[in-house]
């Protein structure tokens, strides 16, 4: 949402009306999000920056306040993720804006940002990436909870995977008769004790069996429902 207006200068008659970084300001009725369409009027946030141009046009960037982000849509949310825009702050014009009474502390504002970025994490990724926190909804990603994590892909997985079926090496191994691009059959899961490898399945390739990484391997069938599901586990392993 880090966009600004585009239209005619606006001129102040002395720099004493300009906000300054830290004062509190609210946005005006009647104006929307440029990128978004969603309106902002009453949104509040705090200044950070203050640019004059030379023509006298007066822009303030400014970060949402967290009651703005907890009204704040998430697919607007989602929208900025996936176009790389930064939803935390704004940039407006002067006239678009007034001064307004703090209704928070800047760690209320760190607590919800901090929120909302595990809660839209894989949002970049777009439709791939609202599968992945569908899957892991409510669990926060970090190293306390690596294993709560692999716990629910787990689950997940083996709920919606139904064995067996063909899939294609898609990494080589340092070692061994394994390489990439070759077919085998998946053929169950192998007791998950390994945050390395990730979860382990059991394979059939030239006769042999072979416990292998689920990560490295990719449904051969891109049409069915299985394809999606280990794709969407590789993609969150390796971007983890």
């Amino acid at each position: 949402m880090n966009s600004s207006h585009k239209k005619n200068a606006i001129k102040s008659d002395t720099q004493t009306s300009f906000p300054a970084v830290g004062d509190s300001l609210i946005v005006l009725p009647g104006i929307s999000d440029p990128n978004t369409g969603i309106p902002l009027g009453g949104y509040q946030g705090r200044v950070t920056e203050v640019e004059l141009g030379k023509s006298g046009q007066v822009t303030v960037t400014f970060q949402w306040d967290s009651l703005s982000l907890k009204n704040m849509p998430a697919s607007a949310i989602r929208f900025c993720e996936e176009e790389g825009l930064d939803w935390t702050r704004m940039c407006l014009y002067a006239s678009e804006i007034a001064p307004a009474v703090p209704r928070d502390r800047q760690r209320d504002v760190d607590k919800i940002i901090e929120r909302l970025t595990a809660e839209h994490a894989w949002d970049y990724l777009g439709e791939q990436g609202q599968r992945i926190q569908q899957v892991l909804a409510g669990i926060i990603e970090d190293d306390e909870n690596e294993g709560e994590v692999f716990e629910r892909w787990y689950e997940h997985l083996q709920t919606t995977l139904k064995m067996p079926f063909e899939a294609e090496i898609t990494e080589d191994e340092d070692h061994g008769p394994l390489h990439a691009g070759q077919h085998v059959r998946v053929q169950s899961f192998e007791e998950f004790d390994d945050y390395q490898y990730g979860i382990l399945v059991n394979i059939k390739a030239g006769g042999r069996s072979f416990v292998f990484p689920l990560c490295d391997l990719e449904v051969v069938d891109k049409k069915s429902s299985q394809y999606n599901v280990v794709d969407d586990y590789a993609t969150w392993f390796s971007n983890r």
